[in-house]
């Protein structure tokens, strides 16, 4: 059986871009989301700036009724995985009495869902324990519990297109998306599943997170007054990580079902590599040597060899440990070939989605493939020599460059690596 895996459907909740184009425009274009934090007041805080998801309505994709009964973190990804499920051109299950019938293309059973989740309904916790503070334990909000839970995502998705296979959350920080799509693939490729829903999503711009980050010296507290500027991955005038929102979700299916039932193949997701660092809560191993395996775990997986690799979307988080770090990761993984690979972050425009990066960049991989376009790292102005960072990371312009594979890495808190390879179907 041909374990292929395809990519049939994409969709975008982001704080540049709230559907597919509109993202891809924006980093294509070099905008950054950045900019005052709204959702709440930010005036005493040391970080008063983040990435967030603007003008979203998720009426526009969700019944109003369903969606006051979701966290943010949920309705960004409901409303991804709704733009994803239409781009596959699948109809909306019934029921699964009626799988395989009324133009559904697979059994229900068989169909799963796999979403990175890293805090939850965040904002939910705050203001619920808020209430119980102030004015009991009977005043708490009675959806508290379901509402904050990070599987609420997934089992969201799951719930609203009737899917009776597996869902799951993937909870390892700043890799759950990333390693959410791995954990896709494999079921598929297992035979477990026929298609999956697969991303990741967040919604942890709040007091709480604002605040734990700021103790961690996380967040970039230099430029309140420019947030264009402050998301500058490898650049030496960086000062931490820009947080951001949204969602990014994939439709996969096993590649010969999808080609049957005459999907538009979009990219084939080829391999996955995973590694942990088994080293600290929150810092990368200094080496690289793990995160580089996870690199190179999913070059074998896709049977490709460093020079196949036409573009790699870095973590890149802007943060003084994780750029020289990942840099020496590429050097490890892909040896003298380093030197060559186009590299870029687009963190330095979203911001640090956590959860949703992965998914997201992979995103912008496959966009990559189709169009030839490959995004730049804005604010790179003046790369950080001194601390290794001395690749070719396209500073603030877009490249045109026909490749046939891309890569993109992400690391999270507690040393979890993980990393994707996606290519053009060439059938």
């Amino acid at each position: 059986m041909n374990k292929a895996v395809a990519v049939t459907g994409l969709g975008v909740i982001s704080p540049v871009g709230n559907d597919e184009d509109s993202f891809w425009t924006s980093l294509t274009q070099g905008k950054s989301g950045a900019g005052p934090i709204t959702l709440f007041d930010a005036s005493s805080f040391e970080t008063r700036i983040a990435a967030e998801v603007k003008d979203f309505k998720p009426e526009t994709w969700i019944d109003s009724k369903e969606a006051r009964k979701m966290a943010r973190f949920s309705q960004f990804a409901v409303s991804a995985a709704l733009q994803a499920w239409r781009d596959a051109s699948l109809p909306q299950v019934a029921d699964s009495s009626q799988a395989g019938n009324n133009g559904t293309p697979y059994p229900t059973e068989r169909m799963a869902v796999v979403l990175g989740n890293g805090i939850g309904g965040i904002e939910v916790f705050q203001d619920s324990y808020s209430k119980l503070l102030t004015d009991g334990p009977s005043r708490m909000p009675p959806l508290t519990i379901p509402l904050m839970i990070a599987n609420e995502a997934a089992a969201n998705v799951a719930r609203i297109f009737q899917l009776h296979g597996p869902a799951f959350t993937q909870v390892t920080a700043c890799a759950s998306g990333t390693d959410a799509i791995g954990q896709a693939i494999d079921l598929i490729r297992s035979g477990r599943a026929d298609l999956v829903v697969a991303g990741g999503t967040e919604a942890a711009i709040s007091q709480f997170a604002i605040a734990g980050f700021n103790k961690l010296k996380a967040l970039s507290t230099h430029y309140n007054d420019n947030p264009q500027a402050a998301s500058r991955p490898f650049d030496k005038d960086r000062d931490g990580f820009v947080i951001g929102e949204g969602a990014g979700v994939l439709i996969l299916e096993n590649y010969d079902k999808a080609v049957a039932r005459g999907a538009k193949i979009r990219a084939i997701a080829s391999g996955y590599g995973a590694t942990c660092d088994a080293f600290h809560l929150t810092a990368p191993e200094p080496s690289g040597v793990m995160g580089a395996k996870a690199l190179s775990l999913a070059l074998e997986d896709a049977g490709l060899k460093p020079e196949d690799i036409g573009y790699y979307n870095a973590h890149g988080t802007s943060t003084g440990l994780n750029d020289p770090t990942e840099t020496a990761m590429i050097k490890i993984a892909f040896g003298d070939y380093a030197k060559n690979l186009k590299i870029s972050s687009t963190k330095s425009m979203t911001g640090h989605c956590i959860a949703a990066a992965g998914a997201l960049e992979a995103i912008a991989c496959i966009k990559a493939l189709e169009t030839g376009v490959l995004p730049p790292t804005i604010n790179l102005d003046n790369p950080d020599l001194e601390a290794g960072c001395d690749l070719n990371y396209l500073p603030w312009k877009a490249v045109s460059a026909r490749i046939n594979a891309a890569l993109t890495a992400s690391f999270g808190f507690g040393g979890h690596n993980g990393a994707l390879v996606f290519e053009r179907d060439r059938s």
